[in-house]
């Protein structure tokens, strides 16, 4: 099992406790984005930068993702690409993407396109908190004591 990271547009707090979970479970983390990233020295954490482009990271994930992988990500269309290939999908609020709420929310974000498109102001996400934090924190962690990770980085 491997984590993927849509890191582009990802907060600073949950790469960070990305970054203390591989190396205290010895998983693999890897940061995909089209920009560079600097990383911790570590054999568990690696930023693969692609090139510039309209969801060229997102490809790129996709391409890379298997099954029982996880996936961090607030797109909603990568996290439903991600649940077709058998992956476990969190956002980095601390919640789960699945095969039973994932059109939904492809839905609502079509409606919400729809309506920025007229001129509609929808607002934007929420700033992201501390309890956001805590929330993806404690999900991960939780997921990772289910899914039976052990050193080396497999489950």
């Amino acid at each position: 099992m491997q984590v993927l990271v849509d890191a582009d547009a990802c907060p600073v707090a949950v790469k960070d406790i990305l970054f203390r979970a591989a190396r205290r479970v010895e998983i693999s983390v890897t940061l995909v984005a089209n920009q560079y990233l600097r990383t911790p020295p570590s054999r568990f954490i690696k930023a693969l930068q692609v090139p510039a482009g309209f969801d060229a990271a997102d490809n790129r994930i996709v391409e890379l993702v298997a099954s029982g992988d996880l996936v961090i990500t607030a797109d909603i269309p990568l996290a439903a690409a991600a649940l077709d290939k058998g992956a476990h999908v969190l956002d980095p609020r601390g919640n789960w993407f699945t095969r039973e709420n994932i059109q939904e929310r492809l839905t609502m974000r079509d409606v919400l396109d729809q309506l920025r498109t007229s001129g509609v102001d929808t607002g934007g996400p929420a700033p992201y908190t501390p309890q956001d934090s805590k929330a993806f924190a404690g999900q991960l962690d939780r997921f990772l004591a289910r899914h039976g990770s052990r050193p080396g980085g497999v489950a």
